[in-house]
């Protein structure tokens, strides 16, 4: 049988995501700290984008950098074309032999400093004989290191310098003796590892357990406690260290009369000695965590105008990208010669106009989701936290044009600064929850109202989970017990046996 060959023609689409548009969607994502430090990651890897000097003259008269920018982004044009069309920011000065630039960091390196003598600077040191900046830092202290400098005081044998290690370096954040994927004791499997017998290594792990903070080393938080009390110099701790021993999880409800009876003491002793509670610390290591504090810069702002809203964004390191006029220049004069190294900046050009436009185009949806969002949202703006209404991503993609993807995008690690406090743009989608009468209330209002209710109860006689209904009955939110259990873990707010307070 012969092969018949035929031609044939057929049309489909496909969604092909070019390097560009993986970029601008990256950039969507970002948070406003995040993008500045991709920007400046963009302005050493690729030399035609710059930050101009606000302080000089020339820049005053010329149109806004971000303006002239953006305009050249969106242009259809050739580099040659668009290095034409842009204009110049900066006079050069120009000496006899071409421009002349300070070196403004050699300048203030070798500058002498002629202060009056200060109590921090008595004799007026010159600058150079201090100490650097860098000298004058103070490393933060793990926890491994400040017990192992405690221990270098102590005389161990070999034996107890190899367990020892291993125990510093297998403690947690918290400081507790814990390895994940052994089951039982962990001092067992970590003294067979350091081939020294299981006693020496108990009594090793009891020296550390004693240094300075107490109760690090331990392996459960009764353990942790236990070594804490016996440090403590007051008649209450006999009693408090039976209770901890005996009667944890009764201590952990707070269930005094169980335990007043169980010991054949009196009500009055055992709440007594519970005090004392306080002055032990449940995570002793976590002064020396190593984590850092995170902070938050707002993508966006929102002020009162009068009697609306106003909204701002937040275009600090941002606004004045621009493409160097430097190679402008270059580019229009014809002073490169073609090759590769005029391909170089061509490609460079390409790359520096697309950034531009799109983190033009992240500012402008950043700045129409916010629009929409006060637009929807402004009795939360104007009364609080208790008017936010149910909102969902679909309402305000709807309402400005574009896909409920692109709104997730801008809303995920973005913060807005209102008048209300500091927000994340998701916190204003929220699911709804039917009244008795009236419109729907958001999740995030009702979790609010349940956090107003047990901050008004009696530490005494706190509310119970279906006394919160009730009461959230009667101000119109007709909600399960459950939920208001989901809730009360969400924000943190331990059940009514642990909220009584004996005190």
């Amino acid at each position: 049988m012969a092969m018949e060959l035929k031609q044939s023609l057929r049309l489909s689409q496909q969604l092909v995501m070019t390097p560009q548009l993986q970029q601008a969607i990256k950039l969507l994502q970002l948070s406003h700290m995040e993008l500045v430090a991709q920007v400046q990651q963009e302005m050493e890897q690729n030399p035609l984008l710059e930050q101009p000097d606000e302080t000089v003259e020339g820049d005053l008269s010329e149109k806004a950098p971000g303006e002239a920018s953006l305009e050249a982004a969106n242009a259809e044009v050739s580099p040659e074309e668009l290095a034409a069309k842009t204009p110049e920011r900066v006079e050069e000065v120009k000496g006899e032999d071409g421009p002349n630039e300070i070196d403004w960091e050699a300048y203030l390196n070798s500058y002498q400093f002629n202060e009056p003598s200060t109590a921090s600077n008595k004799g007026n040191v010159a600058s150079d004989d201090l100490p650097s900046f860098e000298a004058n830092l103070v490393d933060k202290e793990d926890l491994p290191a400040h017990l192992a400098a405690q221990l270098a005081m102590l005389k161990l044998n070999e034996a107890e310098k190899r367990i020892a290690h291993s125990i510093l370096f297998n403690l947690d954040d918290d400081g507790y003796l814990r390895l994940p994927d052994v089951e039982g004791d962990p001092l067992i499997r970590m003294a067979s590892e350091a081939d020294v017998d299981v006693c020496l290594a108990e009594r090793t792990l009891r020296k550390i357990q004693h240094l300075d903070p107490k109760g690090c080393g331990a392996r459960d938080l009764q353990e942790c406690l236990l070594i804490q009390v016996a440090g403590l110099n007051d008649p209450r701790a006999a009693l408090l260290g039976t209770m901890v021993k005996r009667h944890m999880k009764a201590l952990e409800s707070k269930n005094y009369p169980a335990i007043a009876r169980d010991l054949k003491v009196s009500l009055d002793e055992v709440i007594d000695s519970s005090r004392l509670l306080a002055k032990l610390d449940p995570k002793p290591g976590r002064n020396f965590s190593a984590e850092d504090a995170h902070y938050i810069t707002p993508d966006v702002f929102i002020y009162k105008m009068g009697d609306g809203y106003t909204v701002v964004l937040n275009d600090d390191g941002l606004s004045k990208l621009r493409i160097s006029g430097a190679y402008r220049r270059a580019l229009r004069k014809g002073v490169m010669e073609p090759g590769k190294a005029k391909e170089f900046i061509q490609d460079k050009l390409r790359s520096a106009m697309w950034l531009i436009r799109s983190i033009h185009q992240r500012q402008r949806t950043i700045y129409k989701v916010t629009e929409s969002i006060v637009k929807f949202q402004r009795d939360f703006l104007d009364k609080g936290i208790a008017h936010l209404k149910p909102l969902i991503l679909r309402d305000v993609a709807e309402d400005i044009g574009m896909h409920e993807s692109t709104v997730s995008r801008v809303t995920t690690s973005k913060y807005v600064h209102t008048p209300q406090g500091i927000y994340e743009l998701k916190y204003f989608f929220n699911s709804s929850i039917a009244r008795v009468a009236g419109e729907d209330i958001a999740s995030e209002a009702v979790k609010n109202h349940i956090k107003l209710i047990v901050g008004e109860e009696d530490s005494g006689s706190p509310y119970s989970d279906q006394k919160i209904v009730e009461l959230l009955r009667a101000r119109g939110i007709d909600i399960a017990r459950r939920t208001v259990a989901k809730y009360r873990e969400v924000l943190g707010v331990l059940p009514s046996s642990k909220r009584k307070s004996y005190f």
